[in-house]
């Protein structure tokens, strides 16, 4: 397997290091799931802060292998990340940069490849680690001023604008939820074709549209049943639901698959 060579080579080049506490794997490496596709997701602690200086954290990321690219995670929101890529053989790397501070705070708990004096190990032993999940009424302010917003763009013939947001709808709003309701880590839209329902992942399929006016129509719709069918399912009284803005929004919807038809 070649993330498990490239992670021990990591490990005894780091291990030197005297900036370097330790060294963690994350992601699919925990549940067994690594196959030809798979990145790598790394955890390098450190004594000081180098996510400052991202010419640092590419020194690093140039030692540990034959380094072609790099560049830091602020577009997933996360600039302590450097996502690089390396040849010989082709391999995605994450690395995470962080304190041992920072390493206290974690969404899963990875498995330790190099800990200095244990203290990684102490800090796990002392913590929990807690996956985000969504927020139901942060989803319910926002969902139907997000579906006025895409009968908007195809209203106006903008056809690509809608047709991405649907990908946004999937990824920020029926992943989660779906991956929720069937028992699974909400990760936007990973790993649905194996982890939904068939029930649930046809629903989803159904969100795809054609790129012509009466299928981005169409799979609005398909759109707002989902979510409407979720959003009964799956939160509790303490939600409140935005029934004005829905009753609003929904009524412009018909007004403007009427005037199209």
């Amino acid at each position: 397997m070649v993330q498990a060579a490239f992670a021990n080579r990591a490990k005894i080049i780091l291990e030197t290091d005297e900036n370097v506490i330790g060294l963690a794997v994350a992601g699919s490496w925990l549940t067994n799931e690594i196959d030809e596709f798979s990145d790598l997701d790394l955890i390098l602690v450190t004594t000081g802060k180098i996510t400052d200086d991202k010419n640092l954290m590419l020194d690093y990321a140039k030692r540990l292998g034959e380094f072609l690219s790099g560049f830091t995670g602020e577009h997933v929101g996360e600039p302590r990340v450097l996502i690089c890529l390396y040849d010989n053989p082709l391999l995605h790397v994450d690395i995470k940069f962080v304190t041992l501070d920072e390493f206290h705070f974690r969404i899963e708990t990875p498995e330790i490849l190099l800990d200095k004096g244990g203290q990684l190990q102490s800090v796990i032993n002392n913590t929990t680690p807690k996956f985000p999940h969504p927020d139901y009424q942060w989803i319910e302010d926002r969902f139907w001023t997000w579906i006025h917003y895409v009968l908007l763009k195809i209203g106006r013939g903008e056809y690509f604008e809608a047709y991405d947001s649907f990908g946004f709808l999937r990824t920020v709003v029926f992943g989660p939820l779906l991956h929720g309701k069937n028992g699974s880590l909400p990760r936007g839209v990973r790993k649905v074709e194996s982890v939904l329902s068939e029930e649930d992942l046809n629903s989803l399929k159904q969100t795809i549209p054609r790129y012509d006016r009466q299928g981005l129509l169409a799979s609005l719709r398909n759109s707002v049943l989902l979510y409407r069918q979720l959003r009964t399912a799956i939160f509790d009284d303490k939600i409140e639901w935005r029934t004005e803005t829905e009753t609003k929004v929904m009524s412009y919807f018909d007004e403007i698959e009427n005037r199209m038809n």
